[in-house]
């Protein structure tokens, strides 16, 4: 993967045209960005979690039909939330407690989305790929999911924005 994934976003979200104050414009073009240009791809989305409900749920996507909602701690995403650091796994079938939402996934990359104390969601990828996502790859997607959630936290319309 190449940092001009970064350049891209920020070149996007500086156009006028797709400037925003609506979370769901800026996490569906978000994940159409990453889907488009990061190879190798299955899923890329976001879940979002719901502080009522004390769980992730489902938000914009490229791929095939999601899980709706995953508990905190369950799962690379429930984990990556949970523990606040991005989870890479290259083999997900070796991941205890793995929620298989599509037998064609091999690989995954979850990174959290928080805005200092804003405890957002996160950012997560599959792979049909073994081994799919590098220490590069999670590098530049950390700064990418940093820029998302500074722009979310922007927005009047971000569901369930909490402080944890």
């Amino acid at each position: 993967m190449d940092e001009i994934i970064l350049q891209q976003f920020d070149e996007i979200f500086s156009d006028p045209e797709y400037q925003t104050d609506n979370a769901v414009a800026i996490l569906a073009n978000s994940s159409a960005l990453i889907n488009q240009l990061v190879p190798d791809l299955n899923w890329a989305g976001f879940y979002l979690w719901h502080q009522e409900k004390q769980q992730l749920e489902l938000g914009p996507f490229q791929g095939k039909i999601a899980c709706s909602t995953i508990a905190s701690a369950t799962g690379v995403c429930g984990t990556a939330y949970a523990e606040q650091r991005p989870v890479r796994v290259a083999n997900v079938h070796e991941f205890a407690g793995h929620i298989a939402c599509d037998a064609a996934t091999d690989s995954e990359l979850v990174i959290p989305l928080t805005f200092g104390d804003q405890r957002i969601g996160v950012l997560d990828l599959d792979s049909p790929k073994l081994d799919r996502f590098s220490e590069r790859d999670q590098t530049i997607l950390v700064q990418l999911a940093a820029k998302i959630a500074t722009l979310l936290t922007r927005t009047a319309s971000t569901p369930n924005l909490t402080h944890d």
